[in-house]
């Protein structure tokens, strides 16, 4: 990343405003034709080389082990077996195409290598029973997972939690190239307490990872049973009561979480040790066979509606729109958890990142929902009966969010105090998102309350896990350019914008996250992006539309005019990007579970819309002469 923000002076011109107000309305255009006839946004994840080594590793296991109907002489599902080959070897042939030239492969197609995903793959192939056919491909990947330290590079890559690493090196023991022996044995019998215990008994994997924790710990058992007598009569005792806990948190899809790599080791478990014909595997199955895509792949999650959809409405909002007349209500509000949720035992009140029965309720989707309904309220259409259901609603979420709080004062994904494994930790992007949401409701909080006292510890959360430099490093976002895959671009300018909604832009902290961003501009007048992104773009075309989209945003909240050329910079990048259409191009910036890379087809629109609405609406001279009705700031 270059720090010569005052580089390249051709983008010093102020960007003109028709030529801004032309980029805005085009990515709006862009972004209401992915709106769905319902009045929300779906948006598509990317196809992922993780998930679908996973699937097929799950289905060659239920072909192989599988029960079938003597009668009709079909599997569970009414596929016949021949169909069952056919999609497996569709999905084979999408592996084979998508390695990378090392011989690795990455998490999603404009991902680099690593050693998870190819060992995945490498175990597919094994599965499938055809791996002569692609010996080549087989070859170089072996030789990339040698280079790369083998099974002793993979622990290595995630040290103490075992959330992944285990079920990967279980696919690989099943797929018979890696020994049990190297697997650790899971102790599923944990799962046994109730779950109001799971955060007191030490689990060795994070929150969302129970059903891997039982199905693969029982796959272990059965195939390398422990030595000692003790542990053998527990797990043995506790093998169907496991099963029932493995049931009760199966949503009605059949999909956990509505991932398809934690559904497939679900699946794949079981089947390797004869209870294919289980419930759990087959609907396990079911949903595995539903997710996968035309051209063979599968993506990494079945989608991110309820987050998309939040996303677009307060982009469009921050850029003076009406969200009552773009998106629906009635869609957000069904989306809310209105029971104790099976699977994290959370309390009833908060979002998840979709509408669809596996999506468990967060500390990003609750306040991202919070922000939209409460533009909504604001909307001169809201009726008196909306506006009484959307009171209803962000109480529920704000009490949610209020009792998810950790003792450091800041949020987790799921679950409150459940540990520091990666991905049940505070962190700072959740608890920002959280701040902003909070303080969009402040109104009508008593002084003094235990409201104001969860703002001022979240507060103060984020100005502890401020780094030295000034930037803040986000959970769920990632930069595969950058050192240790961080992205603290994205992190910052989310905490800012919760600097900039409170009203304290001028703080020490927020001055200093300031500086960071405008010497983190590159010198195409973008921020982010990498190596990557320049081998598609060429040379000088190195920044990712997301990464500049939510700098450019942040900065447009800076206290001084100090920043204005690095802002008038990031507008010339942005504006440019849309002119090329390069805003409907993602990249591979968000994490899912355990550092799992994915990217999102709206993201880098969405972000777009937000930056250039804000640009618009933050100057008076700008909202007047576009002499637009709609915008309104």
């Amino acid at each position: 990343m270059n720090n010569d923000h005052n580089s390249n002076d051709d983008h010093d011109s102020q960007v003109g405003d028709q030529r801004l107000l032309a980029a805005y309305e085009k990515a709006r255009l862009n972004l209401l034709e992915q709106r769905e006839p319902k009045g929300h946004w779906v948006g598509e994840l990317s196809a992922s080389a993780l998930s679908t080594a996973t699937a097929i590793s799950a289905l060659a296991l239920v072909e192989r082990h599988g029960a079938m109907d003597a009668k009709s002489g079909r599997f569970q599902n009414e596929l016949l077996e021949s169909e069952l080959s056919e999609l497996i070897v569709r999905g084979i042939e999408w592996l084979a195409d998508h390695q990378n030239a090392d011989g690795g492969w990455g998490d999603t197609d404009k991902s680099y290598s690593n050693i998870s995903t190819t060992m995945l793959a490498v175990a597919a192939f094994h599965l499938t029973g055809v791996p002569c056919k692609h010996a080549d491909v087989l070859d170089r990947a072996q030789a990339y997972i040698d280079r790369q330290g083998g099974v002793p590079g993979l622990k290595k890559r995630y040290g103490k939690d075992k959330t992944f690493a285990v079920p990967i090196l279980a696919n690989c023991a099943m797929a018979g190239f890696v020994p049990w022996k190297s697997v650790a044995a899971l102790p599923f019998e944990l799962a046994c307490f109730p779950q109001k215990f799971y955060r007191f008994v030490r689990m060795p994997v994070v929150s969302y990872a129970i059903p891997a924790l039982v199905a693969i710990g029982q796959a272990h058992f059965f195939h390398a049973p422990p030595w000692n007598p003790i542990i053998r009569f527990v797990r043995k005792h506790c093998v169907e009561k496991s099963l029932e806990v493995l049931h009760k948190m199966q949503p009605a899809s059949g999909g956990y979480l509505e991932a398809v790599p934690l559904t497939s080791f679900v699946v794949m478990s079981l089947a390797s040790t004869g209870r294919a014909d289980h419930p759990v595997a087959r609907q396990g199955f079911d949903f595995i066979l539903s997710s996968m895509r035309e051209d063979g792949s599968w993506p990494i999650d079945t989608n991110l509606a309820t987050w998309n959809t939040t996303l677009a409405m307060n982009a469009l909002a921050g850029a003076g729109e009406d969200v009552s007349e773009i998106a629906s209500l009635d869609w957000l509000l069904s989306c809310q958890h209105r029971e104790t949720h099976p699977f994290t035992g959370a309390d009833p009140g908060g979002w998840g990142w979709s509408d669809l029965s596996g999506a468990v309720p967060d500390a990003d989707d609750t306040p991202g929902a919070l922000l939209a309904i409460a533009e909504w309220a604001r909307s001169p259409s809201c009726t008196t009966r909306d506006k009484e259901r959307i009171n209803e609603a962000a109480e529920a979420g704000i009490q949610w969010l209020l009792g998810l709080q950790n003792s450091d004062g800041g949020w987790p994904t799921f679950c409150r105090g459940w540990g520091t494994l990666p991905f049940d930790r505070s962190g700072t992007d959740l608890t920002a998102h959280a701040l902003r949401a909070l303080h969009a409701w402040r109104n009508g909080r008593a002084e003094g309350s235990s409201y104001e006292a969860a703002m001022t510890a979240g507060l103060n959360y984020v100005e502890r896990t401020q780094r030295a430099d000034g930037s803040w490093l986000p959970l769920w976002f990632g930069n595969q350019d950058i050192q240790g895959e961080e992205n603290p671009i994205y992190g910052t300018a989310k905490v800012l914008l919760a600097y900039r909604d409170l009203e304290l832009a001028e703080s020490k902290a927020a001055r200093r996250g300031f500086e960071w961003l405008l010497q983190s501009q590159n010198k195409d007048g973008g921020w982010g992006g990498g190596a990557s992104l320049e081998a598609r773009h060429g040379k000088g075309r190195a920044s990712s539309v997301e990464e500049t989209a939510l700098a450019v945003e942040a900065l447009l909240a800076a206290p001084d005019d100090r920043f204005q050329s690095a802002i008038t910079k990031g507008l010339t990048w942005l504006v440019e990007a849309v002119e090329n259409d390069q805003h409907l191009e993602s990249s591979p910036i968000g994490f899912y579970f355990a550092k799992l890379w994915y990217h999102e087809r709206l993201y880098p629109l969405i972000f777009t819309v937000s930056a250039l609405g804000r640009a618009m609406c933050g100057d008076p001279a700008r909202s007047k002469q576009t002499d637009v009705a709609r915008l309104t700031c």
